[in-house]
């Protein structure tokens, strides 16, 4: 029996103008075998209950209730080779509702993505399965993104689109034409960066940005209506997205929806109606299937409703070969899309594969080495912001991949570079992104962009705004990519704009984060090699924190090797032996030479040490520590924010200069002389504690 529809009847578009939804002329759309398909969902709803109950944890609502969606997307529309899954002109597949994992899991299992086994499913949620309780990057291959902090995977994906619509501007159709999807429920929409996300996607016009939302009008505490009476649709095409409307269990109505999506001049919402925990006798349409196992009793019944007599994690031989079949469906698209690789000029070839493997260019290496070199004939007087942008104007010289951008902040971050043109649509030739005041979306996008490869994403904002994009920040850390925060206004030392402004925490609270690099560099020779590491640095994020205050020179000769890479350094040393250390970061720095210079007049031999960043210098050996460290009778650590973490280089005895509660508006000066931040206060209680 085959499915016969006719679009216009069956997909129906939310409320909106004739010319944004044209009318299409009858066209049969076929799927062979009602009973096929239906058995194919199926397997995806069985392996969902099953694998929740044998981890007694999950969510198998969200997988039973998609199931039907994910089949017609795998097996009849998504860019796929489920035998080479990182072919770079694949489709990408986000579920950004990430507790519904088994729904993935499963279909990569199914189409026959090696990395994920039966073995894999059945220890679901367990140590070591590639199967984590979210989908977590790196696990297996098919998982293009981590996705479970709701809201997350949605805006990733605009990164995604951003980064296949800006790859394609370079290298044109027939090396970059691909399109990203996403499946996103109520609480994705209902976080606040999906606001952030979608209005940027349609501001952008990102065409091949599909999202389908798996509107089943359930969350935890019951139904959607307790706590959410918007209309989704309307917000979607107010922020320039067009949006059909299907019902998500209609496999045919699926298949025409998405048909259309491919000829849409926006981003596409697709509003899927489905019944979460589709199948299940008592519990289908309740909160009582969202987020706990089914139980044996309910099981049972859904496999006498579903028609599905099979075992516990039994897949029969036909239903796993159809749905093998789906995932050698793309494997043309992939060899022609290789005959048309192997055909490009060999230079171009080169410096794709170069770009997609996230390689930096030499001649990025030679510009660097011949701007140290420079730095140190100047010796600019610059603040940190100032001399990040003259770094970047060497890097985005020389790395053409560089994607930069601010949060409405570009003439305080200092972001962008001579000759970098905005990205906008249609073209998307430029590297610089306007992301607009959305601290959160930026980060996010540039998740998506560094995951999708092809370029290196870095964004500008203020570092007490830090606290509007950590949960992005989470997750580049999470997934070790490559990103740079650009932080400028680091301190106190942005004066008049008061607490609201002064990043008193932050720098502690980023720290904190596992796999995160923060970059504090004292002038704009460490803030060249600041650059240079978080560029080499390719397994995590890095955060620069930077100055608005202009800072004087602390390096006068070119270093062979990166000293903010080490992390600490010894920038003044001592005449003799040392009777007091002095550690400082950024814009201490200076302060603490000046201190030194007091000391030494009164007799007591003093050395600085630069410590740029924690978490470099945690990672040198135990040799390098101590001797960094060194045996002074005083130990005292100078920096504008909380002492939180200086214990571990000064010992719990140690003196902290810096902050105890929030800053002032005041002259920058003032507020440094105010909070007892200067070289004679350092002087004085170090000795003091000498005598």
């Amino acid at each position: 029996m085959a499915w016969r529809i006719c679009r216009k009847i069956r997909i129906c578009p939310s409320i909106g103008s004739p010319k944004e939804f044209p009318a299409t002329s009858r066209q049969e759309i076929t799927m062979t075998d009602s009973a096929r398909y239906k058995n194919m969902a199926n397997a995806i709803r069985a392996l969902a209950m099953d694998a929740v109950e044998k981890a007694k944890s999950g969510h198998p609502g969200m997988p039973m209730g998609t199931a039907d969606i994910a089949t017609v997307l795998f097996g009849d529309v998504i860019k796929f080779d489920a035998a080479v899954p990182t072919w770079p002109d694949r489709d990408r597949f986000i579920l950004s509702a990430g507790h519904g994992s088994m729904l993935l899991y499963s279909v990569l299992h199914l189409i026959g993505v090696e990395d994920i086994s039966m073995d894999d499913i059945k220890s679901f949620r367990q140590w070591g399965s590639k199967c984590a309780g979210h989908p977590e990057y790196g696990f297996a291959q098919g998982i293009e993104t981590t996705t479970g902090p709701l809201g997350q995977g949605l805006a990733m994906s605009v990164g995604f689109a951003l980064a296949e619509r800006m790859l394609n501007a370079e290298f044109g159709n027939d090396i970059v034409d691909h399109r990203t999807y996403v499946l996103a429920g109520d609480g994705c929409l209902m976080e606040g960066i999906s606001h952030e996300a979608i209005s940027l996607a349609g501001h952008l016009k990102l065409n091949k940005l599909v999202l389908i939302w798996d509107d089943n009008g359930i969350s935890i505490d019951g139904p959607i209506s307790v706590s959410e009476s918007g209309d989704i649709p309307a917000r979607f095409r107010a922020a320039g997205w067009n949006t059909y409307a299907v019902d998500g269990h209609d496999p045919v109505a699926i298949l025409a929806a998405f048909e259309r999506a491919k000829t849409s001049d926006k981003p596409v919402l697709i509003a899927a109606k489905t019944t979460i925990g589709f199948g299940a006798p008592t519990k289908a349409g309740t909160h009582a299937v969202h987020g706990a196992p089914l139980g044996a009793a309910e099981i049972a019944g859904a496999r006498e409703k579903l028609g599905w007599p099979y075992a516990p994690f039994e897949i029969p031989a036909d239903i796993l070969a159809n749905w093998r079949a789906a995932g050698k469906r793309s494997v043309k698209d992939r060899e022609a899309w290789l005959t048309r690789y192997n055909a490009m000029d060999a230079k171009k070839r080169a410096e794709f594969d170069r770009r997609i493997k996230g390689d930096l260019p030499t001649a990025f290496f030679d510009a660097l080495a011949a701007y140290k070199q420079k730095l140190v004939t100047e010796l600019p007087k610059v603040a940190s912001r100032k001399a990040s942008e003259m770094a970047l104007e060497v890097v985005n010289g020389s790395i053409p991949e560089m994607a930069g951008g601010s949060a409405d902040l570009t003439g305080s971050n200092l972001t962008k570079t001579k000759g970098q043109e905005a990205v906008k649509a249609p073209d998307y030739k430029g590297t610089y992104i306007h992301y607009g005041i959305r601290e959160f979306g930026m980060s996010a996008a540039m998740n998506g962009i560094a995951l999708h490869g092809g370029f290196i994403p870095y964004g500008g904002t203020f570092l007490v705004f830090s606290d509007y994009a950590r949960p992005a920040m989470r997750l580049s850390a999470l997934m070790h990519q490559r990103v740079t925060y650009v932080m400028t206004h680091d301190s106190i030392g942005l004066g008049e704009d008061g607490p609201t402004h002064q990043p008193i925490e932050h720098l502690a609270s980023l720290r904190a984060i596992p796999n995160m690099t923060v970059i504090r560099p004292a002038d704009a020779y460490e803030t060249a090699e600041a650059w240079e590491f978080a560029l080499t640095h390719k397994k995590g994020p890095t955060t620069l924190a930077l100055s608005r205050q202009n800072l004087p020179a602390v390096r006068f000769e070119v270093s062979a090797d990166n000293k903010v890479a080490k992390g600490a350094y010894e920038v003044a040393a001592a005449e003799g032996r040392a009777e007091v250390s002095i550690f400082a970061t950024g814009s201490e720095v200076a302060i603490a030479i000046d201190a030194k210079k007091l000391l030494d007049a009164a007799g007591h031999p003093t050395r600085v040490v630069s410590v740029p960043s924690f978490e470099n210098f945690r990672a040198q050996s135990d040799a390098y520590r101590a001797e960094v460290i060194g045996a002074a009778k005083v130990k005292i650590g100078v920096e504008a924010a909380l002492r939180m973490g200086w214990d571990e280089i000064i010992g719990s005895d140690g003196i902290f200069v810096g902050m105890t509660g929030f800053g002032a508006s005041a002259p920058i000066e003032l507020l440094y002389e105010k909070f007892g931040i200067s070289a004679s206060h350092i002087a004085e209680l170090a000795s003091v504690k000498l005598a």
